[in-house]
């Protein structure tokens, strides 16, 4: 019976393997203060554009990318220590395909890659995988999904507080489509949260100034509150930019500003043909938050920060009011980018602290497990020729 050359040979391959297992699944972080939260602090795992299949994943998802996806979300949930997780939407590879109970096994998919921090508060947004671009959008199937998606109503936005830290989820792909009765339903949970977070207004104040601004032909409500002191914003697709990041850190000053009761297209009353027709061009050809939408959740909402996704790569934007805008990369390897995802510190005096995590690309995963496996081989030939 051939023996190995050495008796340390078969630990040391074992021990190399989970060594390098748990170097891909650290993650690099950029600089955001020390590891641990200082206490009272909210820190919450953003993350996107998973595109799980569940039951129609391949062996490949099965038993490779499910595999090394669990490794790096129990490594980053460890050292990171979020105390809930965000998805922005694209959850599924293709959910505006999927029957309710195939949307089912997508969630249970998800849930298994979490393993043991799948107890961990978590937020689903929508993205367009999830249930389809203009063309296809379905008031009937985003209620039957929404249904199984924490915090989420019928239209597919939610609103939940953790902490002194209050969310509010829109669903983005029916903003972009002005031709779905869906988008009325957004409006109105954005202008039932303005009223909220102006009634905060009232109450910490002691004063309301009533009043709205007719310009272009519709009537603009007038915020008194003041900029960044509104809910985080959860979205799937950007909003809009006046141009593009201009330096390798992601970050970009400025978008085209317009006065307070104005919109850049076309007014609120517009018919839903002529709005279907942009949500149309908006959709197909910028796959971002047409500025009227933009410009809209800014005066309404007030935003302290919004994230976005669906560009699959990280940017840093502050708005012309001020408004940061942090996208969040894909966790996926299925889409062009760096993976990655957000952690988000929110702070008791109010700061938020964004650091942006890289984790290793998936050709080098399977560069790691080759080499291995062509080490074992040599290992054995040797055992063999002794």
């Amino acid at each position: 019976m051939a023996a190995w050359p050495s008796p340390w040979l078969p630990l040391l391959l074992v021990t190399a393997l989970l060594a390098f297992e748990d170097w891909l699944a650290t993650p690099t972080c950029s600089d955001g203060g020390s590891t641990a939260p200082a206490s009272g602090d909210l820190r919450v795992m953003m993350v996107a554009d998973l595109m799980l299949l569940g039951s129609d994943a391949t062996y490949a998802d099965r038993f490779f990318r499910n595999h090394v996806m669990s490794k790096l979300f129990a490594k980053s949930i460890e050292t990171l220590k979020p105390d809930t997780i965000v998805v922005l939407g694209d959850i599924s590879a293709k959910g505006f395909e999927l029957t309710e109970s195939k949307w089912i096994d997508v969630l249970e998919q998800f849930e298994g890659i979490l393993g043991q921090y799948s107890a961990l508060p978590l937020y689903i947004a929508l993205g367009d995988k999830d249930v389809g671009g203009c063309a296809n959008l379905d008031n009937s199937f985003v209620h039957r999904v929404t249904k199984h998606l924490p915090g989420l109503d019928s239209s597919g936005c939610g609103t939940f507080e953790i902490g002194n830290v209050s969310f509010v989820s829109l669903n983005a792909v029916a903003l972009l489509c002005g031709n779905n009765p869906l988008r009325f339903s957004i409006e109105k949970v954005i202008e039932k949260e303005n009223h909220h977070f102006q009634q905060k207004v009232v109450n910490e104040a002691g004063y309301f100034s009533l009043g709205s601004v007719e310009r272009e032909g519709f009537t603009w409500r007038q915020n008194n509150m003041e900029s960044g002191s509104g809910p985080v914003v959860l979205l799937h697709f950007p909003l809009y930019k006046s141009h593009e990041p201009d330096n390798s850190d992601g970050e970009a000053i400025g978008v085209h500003k317009f006065s307070e009761g104005t919109v850049s297209e076309l007014p609120v009353s517009s018919s839903l043909k002529e709005r279907g027709a942009i949500g149309r061009r908006s959709y197909d050809q910028l796959h971002a938050l047409p500025a009227n939408s933009t410009q809209y959740i800014l005066q309404a909402l007030k935003p302290r920060i919004v994230f976005s996704a669906h560009d699959g790569s990280f940017s840093d934007y502050t708005h012309d009011d001020g408004t940061r805008e942090v996208s969040v990369p894909a966790m996926t390897q299925k889409i062009t980018g760096v993976p990655g995802f957000v952690i988000a510190t929110f702070g008791r005096k109010g700061i938020v602290t964004v650091r942006h995590c890289f984790i290793v690309p998936e050709w080098y995963v399977i560069a790691g497990y080759l080499i291995f496996l062509l080490l074992t081989a040599v290992a054995v030939r040797l055992s063999h020729s002794m």
